[in-house]
């Protein structure tokens, strides 16, 4: 579990302190598909860069199954099983698919093992174990071998922001898919979406709504959504959602 007390988070502008997440008190419970959103500009990635430890809060504390890992590194963080994937896929000029996955689960991969994880993210073995991860590779491409990589280190919390940028919508149907299934198979992890997507939201067991910084409002999804969308036709979409994840 990760709870997150009393965050803050300012920036020097022009030499004075701006505020960009104020005072936010979250829980990430284990075991669940949390989606994080809200208006552009609100605070959402930023949250994510503190949870990953990319940004250190400039006061409240961050903890990870009760111990403070407040001022832990991105190395140590990693190490106790928090997995962040960029907006952006980083590029590796000279490095594999094959090597990539290694590295990310931190041991020797069989070729049956890297072939299930690309299979489990919709890529075709055969075609992408040799690949370099570069430019040859579509964002689409690189979204599926980086959730790859983020399956192949069994975190115990997956933060993944805004993965649906920058990536076509055969790509986008995709990913959902990838989702659904990480959901369907979540055990002793949880998950944690930053996005805008209806689609993704659908798929959450919970809601998180930041507005200017900080949390306007947080819950199941059956109660957040609605209220986001506005229509019966979320309702419904909800419902039908929720039935798919207890099937």
């Amino acid at each position: 579990m990760l709870e997150l007390k009393n965050i803050s988070f300012n920036v020097d502008v022009e030499g004075s302190g701006t505020e960009i997440i104020r005072s936010v008190d979250l829980t990430i419970p284990d075991k669940q598909f949390v989606v994080i959103t809200g208006p552009n500009g609100g605070g959402k990635s930023t949250l994510a860069r503190l949870i990953a430890g990319i940004e250190k809060p400039t006061s409240g504390r961050i903890f990870m199954n009760g111990e403070d890992i407040t001022e832990k590194s991105i190395t140590e963080r990693a190490r106790m099983g928090i997995a962040f994937a960029f907006q952006q896929p980083v590029k590796f000029k000279g490095i594999r698919v094959t090597d990539l996955l290694r590295l990310a689960s931190g041991k020797k991969l069989s070729v049956a093992d890297i072939c299930e994880y690309l299979s489990a993210v919709g890529l075709c073995a055969k075609d992408y174990i040799d690949r370099e991860v570069n430019a040859s590779l579509s964002g689409g491409e690189l979204k599926r071998i980086e959730i790859a990589t983020v399956l192949a280190r069994k975190a115990a919390l997956s933060v993944f922001d805004e993965p649906e940028a920058g990536i076509d919508l055969w790509s986008f149907q995709n990913l959902i898919e990838v989702f659904r299934r990480m959901r369907a198979e979540i055990k002793d992890s949880s998950i944690l979406i930053i996005s805008h997507q209806e689609r993704i939201l659908e798929i959450a067991d919970e809601i998180v709504v930041i507005k200017d910084g900080s949390v306007d409002r947080a819950g199941k999804r059956e109660d957040i959504l609605p209220g986001l969308i506005g229509t019966q036709s979320a309702v419904a979409a909800c419902r039908a959602a929720q039935k798919g994840g207890n099937a």
